[in-house]
């Protein structure tokens, strides 16, 4: 008998458990893919000539990270590669395991290797759990090549793994599942006897279907679970047939699944389509945009500060006022609380989405750029301080410096043609004023002034 023969995970032999009288895996778990012909999704990496196909049709396969959001079948690919290339696969998950673990299948990987030359795929589930000395302790091992990795993450890999980690594997993206590809899953459920409830006499509603599929946001084990309590829950009629209506459907899924984590990527994906849509002046999808926030748990006041922000990047001096508005809706919000507070809300997102926008009040950036790198100029004499001036200007021959100095108050319109900046500087023009709402009326007031003199 080989001790290392590979171990036998519920995805891997349904056969040897079908006939166990105690066998109880839920559906999800019993439809999870075999092979590659039976995966759902990921046309863009798994696709007909994609580059994972051809690694995977080839044998030759290097250490991977797959990086997307829960459900969207990294667990499963991992399961279907090393069935594919008829791999050892093992499973350490970085929430509950360490470097211990790791050496164990590193020794094991190091037989067999030995044994019979098996490869062996080591996935890491949660792998951005891991912190920088569990992430280097793999290093070694993809370097000899006794372990062939793939990483599942859930985070933005570039913020959450190692540089060296990341070097030596190749970054694949999983996009969630569409819903048509939820229901080519909960259709194959339906069908399979083996596996699925194909024995079973079980007739669904096209708006049953629909919703399960629908609510299940993306997430095939969200659906396929549901499935399994509307069938599970229902009693079958006299010929035995179970009948599964919208109204099951809905007991089956009650809440929507939202793929959401304020703590993640997602939680700024969101947050950037929101400012998106008010920066485009498209009311409707801002208002989508931040009820999503709210659905996935987001704090209504961070949605404020986003706001707040907003009202002087995007909309700044076109209308001065929107920041005194977001800031009165945010304290009426404190007062008021949930759920009336959703009205504060809508008031600020809708008046930013529709105000006139000007990004003007960037110049700040431009401005701290020019003094970070090039240093501060010298202050032209007749700006400086004539208290100070007085003090120490006679030897220095700048005694009567500042009343060079042109007091606007004293000329038409409070303004006169007078050079501010320092004299390495005084052509040097950062603020650009907008063509939209009062700050196009400011601007072209200003102009018409400066001209006249």
């Amino acid at each position: 008998m080989d001790l290392f023969e590979e171990k036998q995970s519920g995805s891997s032999t349904f056969q040897s458990q079908k006939d166990n009288p105690q066998y109880s895996e839920p559906l999800a778990t019993r439809m999870r893919p075999q092979s590659l012909d039976e995966f759902a999704g990921q046309e863009h990496l798994v696709g007909e000539g994609k580059m994972l196909q051809r690694m995977i049709e080839s044998g030759v396969i290097g250490s991977l990270i797959f990086y997307g959001p829960p459900s969207s079948g990294k667990t499963t690919l991992a399961h279907v590669i090393s069935r594919e290339i008829k791999a050892q696969f093992e499973v350490i998950n970085a929430v509950l395991d360490g470097i211990k673990e790791l050496r164990n299948v590193v020794d094991k990987a190091e037989k067999l290797r030995k044994l019979n030359g098996k490869k062996t795929i080591l996935f890491v589930d949660e792998i951005h759990r891991w912190n920088k000395a569990q992430q280097d302790a793999l290093l070694p091992h993809l370097e000899s090549g006794i372990i062939t990795l793939v990483g599942a993450t859930t985070e933005n890999p570039f913020y959450s793994l190692v540089n060296p980690l990341l070097s030596r594997c190749q970054l694949f993206e999983l996009n969630p599942l569409t819903m048509d590809e939820v229901k080519l899953m909960l259709n194959r459920a339906l069908k399979d006897e083996e596996r699925g409830l194909g024995k079973k006499d079980i007739e669904v509603t096209e708006d049953a279907f629909n919703y399960l599929a629908e609510m299940a946001g993306g997430d095939i084990r969200n659906a396929l679970n549901a499935l399994e309590v509307a069938v599970l829950s229902s009693k079958p009629d006299e010929g035995g047939t179970v009948h599964i209506n919208l109204e099951v459907a809905k007991e089956s899924i009650q809440r929507r699944n939202v793929r959401y984590d304020r703590t993640g990527d997602e939680h700024y994906h969101y947050a950037s389509a929101f400012i998106k849509s008010m920066r485009g002046s498209d009311p409707d999808a801002a208002l989508y945009w931040m009820n999503a926030m709210l659905e996935g748990g987001d704090d209504p006041n961070f949605i404020f500060r986003r706001m707040f922000i907003f009202a002087s990047e995007d909309v700044g001096l076109a209308e001065p006022n929107a920041i005194t508005i977001v800031n009165s809706c945010q304290e009426a919000f404190m007062k008021c609380g949930m759920p009336e507070g959703m009205y504060f809300l809508s008031h600020a997102c809708l008046y930013l989405s529709m105000c006139p926008k000007s990004n003007s009040t960037g110049a700040i950036f431009e401005v701290n750029r020019e003094v970070s790198e090039r240093g501060i100029k010298d202050i032209p004499p007749y700006l400086k301080d004539k208290t100070a001036n007085k003090l120490g200007a006679k030897h220095l021959g700048i005694e009567n410096a500042s009343d060079d100095y042109k007091y606007p108050h004293n000329y038409p319109h409070n303004w006169v043609n007078q050079q501010y900046l320092p004299d390495a500087l005084k052509n040097k023009q950062w603020y650009q004023g907008g063509s939209q709402g009062r700050e196009a009326l400011l601007w072209k007031k200003w102009q018409e002034i400066k001209k006249d003199q």
